[in-house]
């Protein structure tokens, strides 16, 4: 997990595609296409790669390369989301305030906007070393609902078990 602390104003998740993608280097592979094993191999797999924490996100189950980019580039804001913790920020953002009406939280987790949300959850979450009552709190949700949010990435939900287990806490189901 790399921790940015203060040297970053916003958590690499949130920004948007163009700062983004000044930080990543891509690659184009090839790989098997439509129409068998060994016929037509193209070039539509994509791999984005953050330099500054080495995180990877690839896709290659599309058959258009700008499908398979949109994909690996949404991977790699997940998966940025989980490995890259920032300060947690003193209030939540207007986007989780938009997203969590009447302390329910709503998102699908294939939208845009779901690595940054849990970017921010996991940071609050992670701070708290695994409990779940001051990020809730600080997040304006309920701890049920905040759980229920982290269970849509399984990774994620295990990542704050782990922490929970390694400070005493129980696990969360």
């Amino acid at each position: 997990m790399t921790d940015f602390g203060d040297e970053i104003s916003s958590h690499p998740a949130t920004w948007p595609e163009g700062r983004l993608l000044k930080h990543c280097s891509s690659r184009r592979q090839r790989r098997s296409g439509p129409g068998g094993q060994h016929r037509n191999k193209v070039e539509t797999a994509v791999v984005y790669e953050h330099e500054p924490t080495s995180v990877t996100g690839s896709a290659n189950e599309k058959r258009s390369q700008e499908a398979n980019r949109k994909v690996a580039l949404f991977r790699l804001r997940v998966n940025l989301a989980l490995a890259v913790r920032c300060s947690a920020q003193p209030r939540c953002s207007d986007l989780w305030s938009r997203r969590c009406a009447r302390r329910k939280l709503q998102i699908n987790p294939r939208h845009d906007d779901f690595p940054s949300l849990l970017s921010e959850a996991l940071d609050q979450v992670l701070e708290s070393q695994g409990d779940l009552e001051p990020a809730a709190a600080l997040l304006e949700c309920s701890k049920s609902q905040l759980f229920k949010f982290l269970k849509l990435e399984p990774r994620a939900a295990q990542l704050v078990n782990d922490v929970r287990e390694s400070q005493g806490l129980k696990r969360l189901k």
